[in-house]
């Protein structure tokens, strides 16, 4: 019952507080190639403050700035790379969403495959000795005879020959 009550009350949120979900910021400059390549760019950097959203679609007053900074820069002429270059001279590589391959942040690039291959590779010797504990040693012939009375009397009591 819970349940239900707590769809219907999400359901009813979502219906009358459309406001709740983040779009592409608003549009200030009367020049509409301005604002293309604003989006352009803002999607390529990411929010210093809510840093898993994008530059664009932030809404925080942070965002709202760098997004006046950038409209400022394109108006002034400066190029995309310019541009981009400026905002990781001021905030570092973080900035960016797709930072370049260097040496401070390979671990950024290959991390995540290294992470998986030791993980993987810890996983499979882990199995592998788990397995040679585990394995039954072979029965001696001591063993092996009684396993093997023990078995004719079960036959025999089931009444098989």
């Amino acid at each position: 019952m819970r349940f239900f009550l707590m769809l219907l009350l999400l359901a009813v949120c979502k219906l009358h507080m459309p406001f709740l979900h983040a779009g592409e910021a608003r549009p200030l400059a009367a020049d509409e190639q301005t604002e293309k390549r604003l989006i352009a760019i803002a999607s390529e950097l990411r929010c210093l403050v809510c840093q898993n959203e994008s530059l664009a679609g932030s809404q925080a007053e942070l965002a709202n700035d760098l997004r006046r900074e950038i409209r400022t820069l394109i108006q002034d002429g400066r190029s995309d790379a310019d541009i981009m270059e400026f905002m990781v001279s001021r905030y570092g590589d973080f900035v960016r969403y797709r930072p370049p391959l260097k040496g401070t942040t390979l671990l950024l690039w290959f991390g995540p495959g290294l992470l998986f291959v030791a993980g993987l590779t810890a996983l499979l010797v882990y199995l592998r000795r788990r397995d040679r504990a585990i394995s039954d040693p072979p029965l001696s012939a001591d063993e092996q005879g009684r396993a093997e009375a023990l078995l004719h009397e079960q036959d025999a009591r089931q009444g098989q020959p």
